[in-house]
């Protein structure tokens, strides 16, 4: 009987910062550790070849000058096809506010530069996601390299094609970064000129873009949004009217009132009064 060997699986990783000399090293460490390695030079690049690539994990740089490494993580993680790649952020800055950032917008660990190579390795070993071997998988096997980055052995123009600049991501991806940043700052609504920044794009593209999905403005879903949150803290706690307009988002009790009115035809007060006569056992 012929038994048949399997070459172990190799895992893919995606690798995205701008600076040569760091990035120099990094593949080093990786290289010597067997992992297949693509390679992209800022944020939007890095979320093209991911789609076409399908990495295992993504290690990427924070700070990158054309596209950062936040707004590459929002696109990721609002992508069906890539949400469930583990990302890991490189960055010199010791801020606790960058780190919670970034494990707000669906990262799932940090590494601090300078890094130490034994310690990268732990964490990507710790978070590459269990997998069994698949047809797609078994072609990868012992094809541990480098890909997509010019003067290193072995490059291929496949991950050189795939790479995607600001217009190229889908539109429905768009306008899924775009809710998920609406629905987690109500209370503190980013201006629409930012939004698109930190989902990579540009206040026309998602204007449209976000009509077309959903049938409506980004002004109007964060009003209905707003409305919605006022709504169930109405129903389900006790908060004073001032207090929920703020956790809504709304400048002013006087402001939330004047909304709420004109959009379900009473005010919260009353809302409130009609809720509770409802419960009351008769």
């Amino acid at each position: 009987m012929t038994v048949t060997s399997v070459e172990p699986y190799v895992a893919r990783l995606l690798v995205v910062d701008d600076n040569p000399e760091q990035l120099k090293l990094l593949l080093e460490v990786l290289r010597g550790a067997r992992f297949e390695i693509i390679v992209a030079f800022d944020g939007m690049q890095g979320y093209g070849r991911a789609v076409a690539q399908a990495p295992d994990l993504i290690l990427m740089d924070v700070r990158m000058g054309r596209t950062d490494g936040f707004t590459a993580c929002r696109l990721l993680k609002a992508d069906p096809l890539t949400a469930h790649i583990p990302v890991i952020f490189l960055t010199s800055s010791g801020s606790l506010e960058e780190r919670l950032t970034g494990l707000r917008e669906g990262a799932v660990d940090y590494v601090l530069k300078p890094f130490e190579p034994a310690e990268v390795l732990a964490r990507i070993r710790t978070h590459l996601r269990p997998a069994l071997p698949s047809p797609s998988m078994a072609e990868r096997a012992g094809t541990a390299g480098v890909v997509g980055i010019a003067g290193v052995t072995g490059v291929t123009e496949a991950s050189t094609a795939a790479a995607a600049d600001t217009d190229q991501q889908p539109d429905h991806v768009l306008v899924q970064a775009a809710l998920r940043q609406v629905e987690s700052n109500l209370a503190s609504m980013p201006t629409l000129a930012e939004i698109a920044r930190r989902v990579g794009t540009h206040e026309k593209r998602l204007t449209k873009a976000f009509r077309q999905q959903t049938g409506m403005s980004v002004f109007e879903f964060v009003r209905e949004q707003r409305l919605g949150l006022a709504r169930r803290l109405l129903t389900q706690t006790p908060l004073g009217i001032a207090d929920i307009a703020a956790e809504a988002g709304f400048s002013s009790a006087a402001n939330f009132a004047t909304a709420f009115k004109a959009g379900l035809g009473t005010s919260p007060s009353e809302y409130r009064a009609q809720l509770a006569s409802r419960q009351r056992p008769s």
